[in-house]
């Protein structure tokens, strides 16, 4: 019988263990910062994991990184980030940032890419076992614009909780989401941006196949009352936030508009009602 979210107080969330995982800083503002903002004010115990340090991210400005030191940089921007958000536990899984497929960054040895099969999610399995986390969020088999460090993450944190929770003796209780961005929404905001004449993010991409299916959306929150608490922590970005980049270039009413919406898929428990999902609860 699927779990019910009903033991679970409206506002005291302080039973509550989350776990995070993925792949980049500051894959976790765009996608659930409001969330895990919302989470935090209400005393959630949230464990955010990166798996790679970002090092092959933009940067934005030359004096706040080098190609040579952005692995840190990214580090601690993402810590700062997490303190805007009220996460203090993050732990680094320390791989090196893929590239987008088909760059030279695939093929780095020390890549998420090339990392061997059963080493990030017995990693990410050890975490879970420890933090025993009734929430676990991370990204979508898409990887929402399909880079390789987002979808391998989906499929090694996937891994990871059947193997902990599935196979091991979870309570019964724990859930995973996939994190989306809905195919539909992408596409209407990317004709916005093109529109205003501001070149839209993944431009170089294919627009039809960027973001989740509408049809794997299952669970939609409305994060607007924190949606000033993830804007700040994603500017803590600064290497990756330009000043001339297409989110910055947004008027201030429409930008608050895209980040007031998360979108989610209940991955597990499968066949779960509606009485069973649990961010919907909250």
């Amino acid at each position: 019988m699927p779990p019910t979210t009903n033991d679970l107080p409206k506002n005291d969330l302080s039973g509550l263990p989350v776990l995070a995982a993925f792949a980049h800083p500051d894959d976790e503002g765009f996608g659930v910062g409001g969330t895990l903002a919302m989470l935090a004010s209400r005393g959630a115990r949230i464990t955010l994991v990166c798996a790679t340090n970002g090092d092959v991210g933009e940067i934005s400005d030359p004096a706040l990184a080098t190609p040579e030191n952005l692995a840190q940089v990214r580090q601690e921007e993402l810590r700062q980030a997490m303190t805007v958000t009220g996460i203090s536990d993050v732990r680094f899984l320390n791989y090196r940032d893929s590239g987008m497929d088909g760059t030279t960054d695939n093929s780095h040895p020390a890549s998420l890419n090339q990392a061997p099969a059963g080493q990030v999610s017995a990693r990410l399995a050890e975490i879970i076992e420890e933090v025993r986390p009734r929430l676990v969020l991370t990204h979508d088999p898409t990887g929402g614009y399909g880079h390789p460090d987002h979808r391998a993450i989906h499929r090694h944190t996937t891994q990871a909780f059947n193997q902990t929770v599935n196979q091991t003796g979870g309570a019964g209780n724990e859930f995973l989401y996939y994190v989306c961005f809905p195919r539909s929404n992408f596409r209407r905001m990317w004709q916005q941006m093109k529109d205003m004449g501001i070149e839209p993010p993944f431009a170089s991409l294919e627009v039809e196949k960027i973001g989740s299916p509408d049809e794997a959306v299952t669970t939609v929150r409305d994060v607007t009352e924190y949606v000033d608490i993830k804007i700040a922590s994603l500017d803590c970005h600064r290497t990756q936030m330009s000043p001339n980049g297409p989110f910055a270039k947004l008027p201030k009413p429409m930008l608050r508009e895209i980040m007031s919406t998360e979108y989610f898929t209940l991955a597990q428990p499968e066949h779960a009602g509606p009485d069973s999902d649990l961010l919907a609860g909250l």
